[in-house]
């Protein structure tokens, strides 16, 4: 009988530029420097999704490895596309990855909660397991440019103005 090789993890990044800006307790993604706020981040931003836990939204899991319960394993975009099209088909197969606490996680794929909107992180570089912050919008011209995965899960705002005005 032959042993399977397990894969190396591998998170979905989706990589811009920009800068990530902390106000109060919220946090930013623009195109440019924002007028005020903290400056968390400038440049290259490293973007990674996670997806809520049923019943204990405050938590996500940001996949890197998923496990099918007849044993195939994927990982990367391979990994993504099949738990966004596929994973209804397979309640009982595993997701490992780093929750939004950075601690190292496996979960049922029926405890996930796939219909709710997903998280979106900001991590330093793409070996890091901790993200910088969750962000709350992107604000700014330009998000024609950004991955359509960021543009699914973050809502936009012209300037930061019209964002302020709807928090």
């Amino acid at each position: 009988m032959r042993k399977s090789t397990i894969p190396q993890r591998q998170p979905v990044n989706d990589i811009v530029t920009g800068y990530i800006t902390r106000i109060g307790d919220r946090c930013l993604l623009s195109s440019k420097k924002l007028a005020q706020g903290e400056q968390l981040l400038a440049g290259e931003v490293i973007l990674r999704y996670g997806i809520p836990f049923h019943g204990v939204a405050h938590l996500s899991i940001v996949p890197d490895l998923v496990v099918l319960d007849y044993g195939e394993m994927l990982t990367g975009e391979i990994a993504w596309d099949f738990l966004m099209k596929r994973s209804h088909l397979y309640p009982r197969s595993d997701v490992l990855g780093y929750r939004n606490d950075g601690a190292d996680e496996m979960v049922v794929m029926k405890h996930l909660d796939f219909d709710s909107r997903y998280a979106v992180f900001a991590y330093q570089d793409v070996n890091a397991d901790r993200p910088i912050c969750r962000l709350d919008a992107f604000v700014g011209v330009g998000s024609e440019a950004l991955p359509a995965r960021l543009l699914e899960h973050l809502p936009r705002y012209d300037s930061l103005t019209s964002w302020l005005n709807h928090v």
